[in-house]
């Protein structure tokens, strides 16, 4: 896929996808390009441009590894250390999880407690210490170091560490420590600094089948800073940051730290799952390893990293709405095997004629502080996944319809039609005292709801 047929095919791929406006910039060896199309906010018709300014979500939990790296090689942090070491009122649901957790399960997300959870405790310097405060009762969902599942409030947590470790607040940390020495100004880390910016503004359905529209709101709140709300930056300066990451550190980081990262810490927990496992922050994206990366989501906008340190390979994609998930597959696998010659997982597919499913295992309700996951069967035997989005997340666009489950695989499900390139995978594990699943998980693992006891 050459530079040409990317130009080319870039402003169908968006109308195909609908998504209104991306940048996509790619690093291969001496090489560097970019290309932007489309709008950064379609009420206002403003151009993307290459030096555009997009959200990268949770690829800003890298940055925050990266910030934790830097001063374990200080000597001021140990990754095996608890916690509480460095935040002694650290406080969870269960006291013994809170008092064992370590830095290493927040950085491969193995910490075991619920990790949506967003809530504002407003705009001041103080939020992500507030938002740590308010964790005291927070569901464990077992213990820590157990399975990896996908936490947000867990880089949260890192961040304050951060904070105090440096006695300063964390967007102070992430420009000093990082973004200034590798030469990046152009940054955002609020809507105030946005602004300044030719900046992105994402874009959702505010009903099951309307168009996109500007979403009401620009970011997330900034208690979940450090886990990937407010960051914003171009994508050639992500590509800066990635570069980094490849060349050993550049004084930023020691080559043993940059290492470290880019091990496998964690296995996905079951077959078919996507990706392969965790390193440090980075996600493993291939079982090999060769390929690392991330990806973010936020209000509307949607941000893809992958970086291969041994070829001098890395591409970001940013993007503000729409169908983003599948163009990049239509634009980064095909660029990766071109440049590299690896072959990315192409996405699970549901088998053409499913085999019957005994759904004794999976019935019932799931249910977290963002979403209640019911499966249920109709009069024809037919799995269905109902997802009832809760808080914050009720504002973000339309609740998705309910999607047929079949079995890809043991105790792995997979939604059955798509609309887009990606179907959702689903595994069922544990087991309740009644003999059925007791997690579902999809990336992260969310607890069955009991059944009411009988008096």
């Amino acid at each position: 896929m050459s530079l040409d047929v990317i130009r080319s095919s870039l402003p169908a791929l968006l109308a195909r996808f609908s998504v209104p406006g991306a940048v996509l910039a790619v690093s291969a060896g001496g090489e560097r390009f970019a290309l932007a199309h489309g709008v950064l906010n379609s009420r206002t018709g403003v151009e993307v441009t290459t030096d555009s300014l997009f959200q990268v979500g949770s690829i800003t939990k890298v940055w925050t590894t990266t910030l934790i790296m830097q001063l374990a090689a200080e000597g001021l942090l140990e990754l095996d250390a608890p916690v509480r070491a460095y935040l002694p009122s650290f406080r969870l649901g269960s006291e013994t999880a809170a008092a064992t957790v370590t830095i290493r399960h927040l950085l491969c997300h193995t910490g075991g407690f619920e990790g949506d959870l967003f809530t504002d405790t407003g705009r001041g310097d103080d939020c992500v210490a507030r938002f740590v405060d308010t964790l005291g009762d927070t569901p464990q969902l077992f213990p820590p170091g157990t399975m990896l599942s996908y936490n947000n409030a867990g880089f949260a947590v890192l961040g304050r560490v951060v904070e105090v470790l440096r006695d300063r607040p964390f967007d102070v940390c992430l420009r000093e420590s990082i973004a200034a020495p590798l030469g990046i100004t152009a940054l955002a880390t609020d809507a105030y600094e946005a602004v300044l910016h030719r900046t992105a503004v994402g874009h959702i359905a505010p009903s099951l089948g309307a168009p996109l529209a500007p979403a009401p709101v620009w970011a997330l709140p900034r208690s979940n800073a450090p886990a990937g709300s407010m960051l914003a930056m171009s994508a050639g300066d992500l590509l800066l940051f990635a570069r980094m990451h490849m060349s050993g550190g550049d004084g930023l980081l020691s080559p043993a730290s940059v290492k470290a990262m880019q091990q496998r810490a964690a296995d996905r927990p079951a077959p078919g799952l996507p990706g392969a496992g965790w390193g440090l922050g980075w996600e493993i994206m291939n079982d090999t390893g060769t390929v690392i990366g991330h990806d973010g989501g936020t209000i509307g906008q949607a941000a893809f990293l992958r970086v291969i340190p041994d070829r001098d390979v890395a591409i970001a994609l940013l993007t503000n709405g729409g169908d983003a998930a599948s163009l990049y597959h239509a634009l980064l696998p095909p660029l990766i095997e071109e440049l590299t010659g690896i072959t990315l997982p192409a996405p699970a597919r549901p088998p053409a004629r499913p085999e019957p499913i005994d759904a004794t295992r999976y019935l019932g309700t799931y249910s977290s502080r963002v979403a209640d996951l019911t499966v249920t069967q109709d009069p024809a035997g037919r799995l269905w996944l109902h997802d009832t989005p809760k808080g914050i997340f009720t504002q973000l666009g339309p609740p998705t319809p309910p999607q047929e489950l079949v079995r890809l695989t043991g105790d792995t499900l997979i939604v059955r039609d798509h609309p887009g390139t990606a179907h959702p995978v689903y595994a069922f594990l544990g087991t309740d005292t009644d003999g059925r699943a007791l997690f579902l998980h999809g990336g992260r693992a969310t607890r069955r709801v009991p059944r009411p006891r009988q008096r």
